[in-house]
C-alpha cells in the first residue's frame, strides 16, 4: 500500500533478518530513506547479535505488523470518508496469518511504513533483554542445567554459555537456579559455543571488592588456608592475601597452625597493584579497642602499684608482661633475688603473676616492672649468727676474672677474690681453683649488712706458710723450686704453695750475659736456688741460682791476667771490633784498632791468632784482648835496641874541641900557602 506524497519514503527504518543456524542470526541493515534512522538499527543489530534471535525477530515483526495494521486502519478510514457509499468494511486479519503472509519484498521496497514509537519500543526491548557479548565485562547469569563436568549458564544472550565445574570447587552446593557472575571468555569456539569463565569474573569482582574495602576501610571476611613463611595465606573474595604473623594478634603467636581452617575478619591494610599483592590484618581490628583500654590503664599507673599480668614473651634479658593492653618489662635482675641464668628458670609463657611498677618514662610508653620486689630481701632475713671469721658453705654461681661469687643463702652472695684463694702471691685465674656449681667452704672475712656485701676466703682454711718461713728457708739455704713466671728483670720461682721467690737476672749466671730470663730458663723448669735475702713482714724472698755453683772468675783472674797471651779464633765481627771465645765461660773483646795484623790487614771471622790480654775485670766480667799488641811490642823492642846501638856508635865517633882547633889551623895554613904562590 502506498502512502501519501507528503512523505518521500514509506518508512523510517527497515529490519531484515535471516536465520541460518540454531546459534547464528544476521540482521541486514534497514533500508530506509532517512539515513539517521537506518544507522540506529544497524548499530543495534550488528553490535548486539551474532546468532539465533528468533524471539526478538518475532517480537520485532509483531511490532511492524501492529504498526502496519494501524497504518492500514488509518488509510481505510480515509478511504471511507472519501467514499461514504461503501459501507462494508474488510474483515480484521489474524496477526499470525498476517505474519505468515507478510511480503518482505514490498517492505524492502519501502511500500510499508513502521511507526517511530514502535521502532523505539523495539530498541528498548533489545537493550533490556540481550547482553552485548563483545564487551569484556562481568555479567550475572543463571544456572539452567548441570552435567557431570559443566554448568549451562543463561546470560540472556543469543545462546547459553558453558563453564567447567572445576571453577566452582569452592561452592560444592551449586545447583540449577543459582545466580553466578561470569565473564565472556570466548564468544564462539570451534563448535559455535559461547564459553564463559566464572573464575575470571570472580577475580575481577574480588579485586573490585578488595579495593573498595581498602578505600573505605571496611571489614572483610577471609578463610585461613595455610601457613607460609612469616605468616598465613588467607582467601579473601577468592584472592590469596598475606597475613603477616605480627598482624594476627596483639600478642606474639607461637602456634600458627591453630588458625588454619578458620574464618576470621580482617582489614585490608595494603595493596600492591603492580604485583597483585594484598596484605590483611586481624590485629588492626582489635587495636582500636585495645588503644582505648591502654589509655585508661596508663592514666592509672603509679610507681609502687601492684598489677596482675600475663607473661607475653620471654627473652634472654627479661620478661614482657601484658597488663591488659599495656606491656611492661621485668628485667632478669628484677625477677629473683637469687642469681639466675635465664628468665625461664622463674616464669613460663602465659603465666599469670603479680608485678610491681618500678618506674616508667614521661609518656609511660616504657614501663619497668619488678617481681622480686614483692618478696622480702634475703639480706633482711639473714640471721645474726653469721659473723666475721665464721665458716660458711655455699655454691659457686658466677666466676669472674677477679674471683668467684658464692651463694651462702637464697639471694645472699659473697665474693672470694682470687687473692684469697691461695697463699701464693703469684695470682692465677679463679677457674684454676673452682668451677660453677661447686660446693665450697670459706671463711667470712668482711660482712656489711647495710651495703649487703660479704667477702670470703678459702686460703684461710689452711695455715699460713709464712709463719715459720725463717726456720724452713733461712738465708744461705739451698732448695729446688719451679719457674712460674718471667719478668724483664728476673724469674719467679715457687718453693711451695704460697711461697715464691725472685731471682734477679744478674743472679742467674756467673759468666753469661742474659738480656731476658727466657734465654736461660723456661716456665715449668726446676732450678736449684739459694736464699739470699728474706723479708718476713713484706713476704719477699730473694733467691739466686748462680750462687749454687763456684764463681769461675776467681780462678780465671790468674789465668787471664793482664799481659798473658792466648791463642783463639775470631768468633764474631761487630762494628766496634770482634769477639773471641777463650772457653765456654770467658768471652773476650778485641777493639777495632787491635785487630790489625803485621802486614796491615785486619783479622776476619774464623781466623786464628794470638791475643794479649790488655784488660781483665772480674767484677764486670770484662776481658779485652789485642792482636796488634803482640807484633808492635816486638817492634818497640827492636826500635829501642836500634836506638841504643846508634847512640853508642855516635858516642865513639863524636869530635873534640882540640880536634876542631887543629883542623882549623891546618885549613888556615893551607890557605896562606896558596896565597903566597900567587
Amino acid at each position: 500500500m502506498l502512502l501519501n506524497n507528503g512523505n518521500t519514503f514509506f518508512a523510517e527504518t527497515l529490519l531484515i533478518g535471516f536465520v541460518y543456524q540454531e546459534f547464528n542470526c544476521i540482521f541486514a541493515p534497514l533500508l530506509a530513506r532517512r539515513q539517521e534512522k537506518k544507522g540506529i538499527l544497524e548499530n543495534h543489530f550488528k553490535n548486539h547479535f551474532r546468532g539465533n534471535c528468533s524471539t526478538l525477530v518475532k517480537r520485532g515483526i509483531q511490532i511492524l505488523i501492529s504498526s502496519m495494521a494501524e497504518e492500514k486502519q488509518n488509510v481505510e478510514v480515509e478511504e471511507t470518508a472519501a467514499a461514504p457509499e461503501v459501507k462494508e468494511t474488510e474483515p480484521k486479519q489474524d496477526p499470525q496469518e498476517f505474519l505468515e503472509n507478510f511480503d518482505w519484498d514490498k517492505y524492502e521496497e519501502g511500500i510499508e511504513r513502521v511507526d517511530d514509537t514502535k521502532l523505539k519500543e523495539f530498541e528498548t526491548l533489545v537493550e533490556e533483554n540481550f547482553v552485548d557479548t563483545a564487551d569484556e565485562e562481568v555479567v550475572e547469569g543463571k544456572v539452567v542445567h548441570m552435567t557431570d563436568r559443566e554448568a549451562i549458564i543463561d546470560i540472556n544472550a543469543k545462546s547459553e554459555g558453558v563453564i567447567s565445574l572445576n571453577e566452582f570447587r569452592y561452592n560444592p552446593d551449586l545447583k540449577v537456579g543459582d545466580k553466578v557472575e561470569v565473564l565472556i571468555d570466548i564468544r564462539e569456539d570451534k563448535t559455535g559455543q559461547l564459553v564463559l569463565s566464572h573464575r575470571k569474573a570472580r577475580t575481577i569482582k574480588a579485586w573490585e571488592r578488595v579495593n573498595n574495602a581498602h578505600d573505605k576501610e571496611e571489614i572483610v571476611t577471609g578463610f585461613v588456608k595455610c601457613r607460609t613463611k612469616g605468616g598465613m595465606i588467607v582467601d579473601v573474595f577468592g584472592i590469596e592475601a598475606f597475613l603477616p604473623g605480627s598482624q594476627i594478634d596483639v600478642k606474639p603467636i607461637r602456634d600458627y597452625d591453630q588458625y588454619v581452617g578458620k574464618t576470621m575478619e580482617f582489614k585490608v591494610v595494603k595493596i600492591n597493584h603492580e604485583f597483585k599483592n594484598v596484605v590483611v590484618s586481624h590485629k588492626a581490628l582489635i587495636e582500636a579497642d585495645i588503644e582505648e583500654q591502654k589509655k585508661e590503664i596508663i592514666g592509672q599507673l603509679e610507681k609502687g602499684q601492684v598489677l596482675e599480668g600475663i607473661v607475653k614473651n620471654i627473652t634472654s634479658y627479661g620478661v614482657f608482661i601484658d597488663l591488659g593492653g599495656v606491656d611492661g618489662l621485668v628485667h632478669i635482675t628484677d625477677l629473683s633475688w637469687s642469681r639466675i641464668n635465664h628468665p625461664n628458670e622463674v616464669v613460663d609463657l602465659d603465666q599469670k603473676l603479680n608485678v610491681v611498677i618500678l618506674d616508667f618514662d614521661d609518656n609511660k610508653s616504657r614501663i619497668q616492672l619488678g617481681l622480686k620486689q614483692l618478696e622480702k630481701h634475703p639480706w633482711d632475713a639473714l640471721g645474726d649468727e653469721i659473723k666475721v671469721g665464721d665458716k660458711v658453705k655455699g655454691k659457686v654461681v658466677v666466676i669472674a676474672d677477679y674471683g668467684a661469687f658464692i651463694e651462702v643463702a637464697d639471694g645472699v652472695e659473697g665474693l672470694i677474690h682470687v687473692s684469697e684463694m691461695s697463699w701464693s702471691t703469684h695470682l692465677r685465674s679463679a677457674q684454676d681453683f673452682v668451677n660453677v656449681g661447686d660446693e665450697v667452704e670459706a671463711v667470712v672475712l668482711t660482712l656489711d649488712r647495710e651495703d649487703r656485701k660479704m667477702s670470703l676466703g678459702i686460703k684461710q682454711l689452711t695455715p699460713d706458710p709464712w709463719t715459720d718461713i725463717t726456720s724452713k728457708y733461712p738465708v744461705g739455704s739451698r732448695h729446688k723450686g719451679i719457674v712460674r713466671n718471667f719478668t724483664n728483670f728476673g724469674v719467679f720461682v715457687e718453693l711451695e704453695e704460697g711461697i715464691d721467690g725472685l731471682i734477679y737476672i744478674s743472679d742467674l749466671s756467673w759468666t753469661k750475659k742474659i738480656k731476658h730470663p727466657s734465654e736461660f730458663v723456661a716456665v715449668g723448669d726446676t732450678l736449684e736456688v739459694e736464699v739470699l735475702e728474706l723479708d718476713v713482714e713484706g713476704r719477699k724472698l730473694s733467691l739466686g741460682h748462680k750462687q749454687t755453683t763456684e764463681n769461675p772468675w776467681d780462678k780465671y783472674s790468674e789465668e787471664f791476667a793482664e799481659g798473658t797471651v792466648h791463642k783463639a779464633a775470631i768468633a764474631e765481627v761487630v762494628d766496634k771490633g770482634a769477639t773471641i771465645d777463650f772457653n765456654e765461660d770467658i768471652v773476650g773483646f778485641v777493639p777495632q784498632r787491635h785487630m790489625e795484623k803485621e802486614d796491615g790487614k785486619k783479622l776476619v771471622k774464623g781466623e786464628e791468632a794470638e791475643f794479649k790480654i790488655i784488660e781483665f775485670n772480674k767484677d764486670f766480667k770484662r776481658v779485652v784482648a789485642s792482636h796488634t799488641a803482640i807484633f808492635r811490642e816486638q817492634e818497640d823492642r827492636n826500635v829501642k835496641a836500634a836506638a841504643k846501638k846508634r847512640a853508642a856508635s855516635s858516642d865513639e865517633a863524636a869530635p873534640t874541641l882540640g880536634d876542631a882547633n887543629s883542623a882549623l889551623q891546618a885549613l888556615k895554613d893551607k890557605m896562606e900557602a896558596d896565597s903566597k904562590k900567587k
